[in-house]
């Protein structure tokens, strides 16, 4: 690594789904078998995994099905079975994992004094506002302590006081508007794009309209390297974030 390689930042945004949330441990034939011999139906295994994999095909992948379209896994997957899609909620969050080296990684950059918060392509939620798969596994993980607020489609949550900000609702990750609001969000607070780092996995939604609005990109490989895109920087651990990032003023 060269000093052209340290940002200087007082922001960095996490991306959720294959990045903060490592979804290699959630084994669909280990999870739905476990709920179909559970609720007697062993039989239902199989075809309950093609129906995932249908999605999966036609969302790219399991993260973009769990963060944008988990009613489809409801409807679809499930079939609208409530003990079924209660299962499969235990199961997911006992299975998913964090990125290597993120805790370390969280712990040194709020150390710093940098501000983080998730950003999430989340475009709606199943239930109240907090019972989502995102905040349940900020809760469960103790991630909290370091993203105290998850930024979506659906609003700013935040995970302490349970309240809304619904300045960012109707907005996408993929179309940059979500990129806007943030940007004007973090003017508030004295804070430029160029003193923001966007941290993620798809080049669609986490890194190019993030970097086309000023905001510096780390491009996250450790679990799915989905090709180039306009990252200032690649990682594949987070653990690098530690001689890469600097509280900008410090």
């Amino acid at each position: 690594m060269t000093a052209a390689d340290v940002m200087d930042v007082k922001w960095a945004g996490f991306d959720f789904g294959q990045c903060i949330m490592e979804p290699g441990g959630l084994r669909n034939p280990l999870v739905f078998g476990d709920i179909y011999k559970r609720l007697g139906r062993p039989e239902l295994t199989a075809e309950r995994i093609h129906r995932y994999r249908v999605l999966k095909e036609k969302y790219g992948s399991y993260g973009a099905i769990k963060e944008g379209h988990r009613d489809e896994i409801h409807s679809y997957v499930l079939d609208d079975d409530s003990r079924a899609i209660e299962l499969f909620s235990q199961m997911e969050q006992r299975h998913l994992d964090t990125g290597e080296g993120l805790p370390d990684a969280l712990d040194y950059l709020q150390k710093q004094g940098i501000k983080l918060q998730v950003v999430s392509e989340m475009k709606k939620t199943l239930g109240p506002v907090g019972t989502d798969i995102v905040s349940r596994f900020l809760k469960n993980r103790g991630l909290v302590t370091y993203f105290r607020e998850l930024v979506t489609p659906q609003g700013k949550i935040d995970l302490v006081d349970e309240t809304t900000d619904l300045r960012y609702l109707g907005t996408t990750k993929e179309s940059g508007t979500l990129y806007d609001v943030l940007a004007a969000e973090l003017a508030e607070w004295g804070i430029s794009p160029g003193e923001a780092v966007m941290v993620g996995d798809k080049p669609s939604t986490d890194i190019d309209p993030a970097h086309d609005r000023g905001f510096k990109t780390i491009q996250y490989t450790g679990f799915v390297d989905l090709g180039p895109s306009k990252a200032d920087l690649r990682i594949d651990s987070f653990a690098e974030l530690k001689t890469i990032l600097r509280k900008k003023g410090s």
